[in-house]
């Protein structure tokens, strides 16, 4: 049996969420909103940088405007 597993993206009406997740579950399949997706990411990002607010914007404008 193949256990990789693929990722998909499907939009479905608000109305239906409750039966998918149901079915999914039945399945053994796992579920994310979009918001639980940006929710997962923004817990995982580093606490302390050590990079100040003026370095992140001297990066940006050297990529944006090709500035240094």
């Amino acid at each position: 049996m193949n256990t990789t597993l693929q990722t998909v993206f499907v939009s479905i009406p608000p109305a239906d969420m409750p039966f998918f997740t149901k079915v999914a579950a039945e399945k053994g399949w796992q579920t994310e909103t979009k918001e639980t997706l940006w929710d997962k990411y923004i817990k995982s990002r580093p606490q302390n940088v050590d990079i100040s607010d003026e370095e992140i914007m001297a990066e940006v404008r050297a990529v944006r405007y090709g500035e240094m």
